[in-house]
């Protein structure tokens, strides 16, 4: 009997704190976000159709802006509304600028210590600099204007040797698309040109190259069921994960090769590379080899290759896809086309192809631009986000540890801020817009997140708006485009997480009569 009293004063003693939290603790104001009702061990993923982006859209139609889901094991606060991104991303931001920790992560994010999975902290911090101040600033991207312009003008002159005429030739523009983008990173990276006519191409490492890529860009873009419910990982179903692993082996590998190239290649040549400001280095490489020099520990080769995979798949499909919406829309909207090609023909001196220095002069190309993420953001969901701690969004309670989507495509179409959300009105975006107010046009764009907001905003943005710019304006500079089709093209939206195009673009195109004479010296 004494042993049974003593069990229960000691249980009561270890209770006692927890019975005091419980009883003391302020009860939360804030209620939590409407849900809905979910099915065991799943919780909401039996909702999710394809394209999950429209399906969540869905959702909100019926729930409201704001809606607590589950999915699998995960809570998942999904925002569609302007002012819910704005609470998460600037009065939320600090609380929101970790990610969640996902399979993908940890198997090609190097453990989660790339910019793109690492959590908000010191690492995190540092990288981010190292992208903004070294790897992508203003300086460094006008003094890699020439690469994107050489690649443009090989787009050119491919389209000029496939063409036979006369009258239009069938082109299919979302491989050359691809092409381009990924040229442009990887000689900005390590000075490779892997795909088109160059001998790099064509060779085994190009080969490989391509087929890596391919396969990053096939995982990358869908979601693993085992980030949400553990059994099916435990169970191995999908074999998802030894996807993962056996891509990793081949990217580390490609990388790993590349990197101690251009090691070599400094040792031989006196560490030229490393003299200077990192702006006058040459490539991406050859700057984060310089820091390793000074903090070897620190700019160990698995950060190299962090940045490395960072940048190809952030600065490629993005790209890519927006160029294709682009000519798509341009193609279905002959009005604005025709407008576009005006404004170009009124300010590109005569004899000469568009170069980014002519920026300044094309407002209606920033238009056109800009209206085609709005309408296909590249990332309509953008990058998962996680709480780090509990917070309140729209007035309502949100637990730490819950995955943020925010659902930019849903946010871009809210009738509440764009006049007919669902038409290609790149006049919107235009200052000289007779019916709204400049201040009236700034305010509307803002609205307008492709990029996402805060901390974690997208830092390759200008980057990317100069080659979707230069490659959009210097086709439809130099050919005429016809839709291969009576009707309007299919614009049909892809199943993954980034927004693809479900039908590869086709065009009908001719070199324009009026740049003969240029057309013919390229």
């Amino acid at each position: 009997m004494a042993d049974f009293f003593s069990i229960v004063i000691i249980s009561s003693i270890l209770l006692l704190p927890l019975l005091l939290h419980l009883l003391l603790k302020k009860p939360n104001p804030n209620p939590n976000p409407p849900s809905l009702p979910g099915l065991p061990l799943i919780g909401h993923l039996h909702l999710l159709k394809p394209p999950l982006h429209r399906a969540l859209a869905h959702l909100s139609d019926l729930h409201g802006p704001i809606l607590l889901l589950r999915f699998g094991s995960r809570r998942v606060l999904h925002v569609s509304s302007y002012s819910g991104a704005n609470e998460c991303f600037n009065v939320n931001d600090i609380t929101f600028a970790n990610r969640p920790r996902f399979l993908s992560g940890k198997l090609l994010g190097h453990n989660h210590q790339t910019i793109v999975w690492a959590p908000y902290g010191p690492h995190w911090r540092n990288l981010r600099r190292i992208t903004t101040v070294e790897l992508l600033s203003t300086y460094r991207l006008l003094s890699s204007s020439h690469i994107r312009s050489d690649e443009v003008l090989s787009l050119v002159k491919t389209l000029l040797r496939d063409y036979s005429g006369p009258g239009f030739h069938l082109t299919e523009l979302k491989t050359k698309f691809f092409g381009l983008a990924y040229n442009n990173i990887m000689r900005m990276i390590a000075n490779k040109r892997y795909y088109g006519n160059a001998d790099e191409s064509s060779s085994e490492a190009g080969i490989e190259f391509r087929d890596i890529m391919r396969e990053t860009v096939s995982v990358s873009g869908t979601t693993n069921p085992a980030d949400f419910v553990p059994v099916v990982r435990w169970l191995g179903i999908g074999g998802h994960e030894r996807k993962l692993k056996r891509l990793r082996r081949r990217r580390d590998q490609f990388f790993d090769g590349l990197i101690n190239e251009h090691r070599t290649a400094k040792k031989m040549t006196g560490s030229q590379h490393s003299k200077g400001s990192p702006a006058e280095r040459s490539t991406v490489i050859d700057v984060l080899l310089s820091m390793q020099e000074g903090d070897p520990e620190y700019y160990n080769d698995a950060i190299i290759e962090g940045f490395i995979t960072v940048m190809l798949i952030a600065g490629t499909d993005t790209s890519a896809t927006t160029m294709e919406w682009a000519m798509a829309l341009l193609l279905n909207n002959s009005q604005t086309l025709k407008k576009l090609r005006d404004e170009l023909d009124a300010n590109i001196e005569q004899g000469s192809l568009l170069q980014e220095s002519d920026f300044s002069k094309l407002p209606y190309l920033h238009a056109v631009i800009n209206e085609t993420l709005r309408m296909y953001p590249p990332a309509p969901l953008l990058l998962p986000h996680e709480s780090s701690q509990d917070c309140t969004v729209g007035g309502f309670h949100v637990p730490s540890g819950t995955i943020l989507l925010v659902n930019t495509w849903k946010i871009n179409r809210d009738p509440k801020f764009w006049d007919e959300p669902n038409k290609f009105m790149p006049e919107r975006f235009l200052r000289t817009n007779n019916e709204k107010k400049s201040d009236e046009i700034v305010k509307e764009g803002l609205k307008m997140i492709p990029f996402g907001l805060g901390r974690r905003r997208c830092p390759g943005e200008g980057l990317a708006m100069r080659v979707v710019a230069l490659v959009v304006g210097t086709l439809v500079q130099c050919f005429e485009w016809d839709r291969v089709c009576d009707g309007e093209l299919d614009m049909s939206e892809g199943a993954g997480l980034a927004l693809t195009k479900v039908k590869p673009l086709e065009a009908m195109y001719k070199p324009r009569e009026s740049l003969a004479s240029l057309l013919s010296q390229l």
